[in-house]
């Protein structure tokens, strides 16, 4: 039997990622490389020229005398971590299986359970943004679903305490999955279908869709959208149709259930980007801890006040 291709390939072995990440100074090379990829450049005169102060870990531009950090306007700002304790946070996130629990963390890392909780968010904050960037193309297969536990009362749409979230896959033309975008709406509803549209998908995909009345906001968004209805005799041929979608709501709510046993409802975003970017960079492995570090030097830092807060749905 042929091996799997995406399970049995390279990734970044760890005795690997402590020759090149092991130390301090090692972690604020990387950082420097890729922030500045053509050596330093002043933000505020584009000057090239620059020095460390002695005194204090700053970098001062020798023509306007700004001055700013290494760590400054990167998902590390704020953090009293050490940057190998980052890296190797951004290591085991990124290598684990089925991604990694903020008390598995804390255990690995050696660090209270709130500093690993705000490591874990901060990064999986990094991977909605950088995976939201990229609109879903080809077709596009999409569904509604639902995050939560049980509860007594009613079962399925509209059963209390559960989330609602949009599922789409994009499949190619040799009828397999590429991409795939979860994301949460407050409910839905046609104008809510549409705005979701606008944001996540490319214009000219055609789209396939279940029998559910707000999805005909796609086509008010003027996207192509063909609906399947869930009935009787076409019963084969309606799961044939959205077997791929299936299959990845079952193993996203499987990994929910096996590695966080539960999630708060305000943070359900940030884990759904974080298994979405999984997903989406599954072929890639052995880049997958590059592509993290290079990311969260690209994005806004995030202090704990904004982090608590409910996180916004796209």
């Amino acid at each position: 039997m042929p091996k799997n291709q995406s399970q049995f390939q390279k990734g970044l072995s760890l005795p690997e990622f402590l020759r090149n990440y092991g130390t301090e100074e090692q972690c604020k090379q990387a950082v420097f490389k890729l922030k500045w990829k053509d050596g330093f450049i002043c933000s505020e005169c584009g000057s090239t020229s620059y020095c460390e102060l002695k005194a204090r870990p700053v970098y001062q531009c020798n023509r306007c005398h700004f001055q700013t950090t290494l760590l400054a306007k990167t998902i590390f700002e704020y953090s009293k971590l050490p940057l190998t304790t980052w890296f190797l946070g951004i290591y085991l996130v990124t290598q684990s299986k089925n991604s990694i629990s903020a008390l598995s963390l804390k255990r690995h890392l050696g660090v209270s359970y709130n500093a690993a909780w705000r490591l874990k968010h901060k990064l999986m904050q990094v991977m909605k943004e950088e995976d939201d960037k990229q609109p879903l193309e080809h077709a596009v297969q999409l569904d509604d679903c639902y995050v939560g536990g049980k509860q007594k009362g009613k079962r399925g749409r509209g059963a209390k305490g559960k989330t609602s979230v949009v599922a789409a896959v994009s499949i190619d033309e040799n009828q397999h999955p590429v991409h795939m975008r979860l994301s949460v709406v407050s409910g839905f509803k046609k104008q809510e279908i549409k705005k979701w549209a606008v944001a996540h998908l490319k214009q000219g995909v055609h789209i396939i869709s279940d029998g559910l009345a707000c999805f005909k906001g796609l086509e008010t968004a003027s996207f192509k959208h063909e609906c399947t209805v869930k009935m009787g005799q076409e019963l084969e041929s309606y799961e044939a149709t959205f077997q791929w979608l299936d299959t990845m709501i079952g193993n996203v709510k499987n990994s929910i259930r096996g590695t966080f046993h539960a999630i708060r409802r305000e943070h359900v975003p940030r884990y759904l980007g974080e298994f979405c970017f999984r997903f989406n960079h599954r072929f890639k492995l052995d880049e997958l801890f590059n592509k993290l570090v290079s990311s969260a030097t690209k994005s806004p830092p995030m202090p704990y006040r904004l982090l608590k807060l409910a996180e916004a749905r796209w």
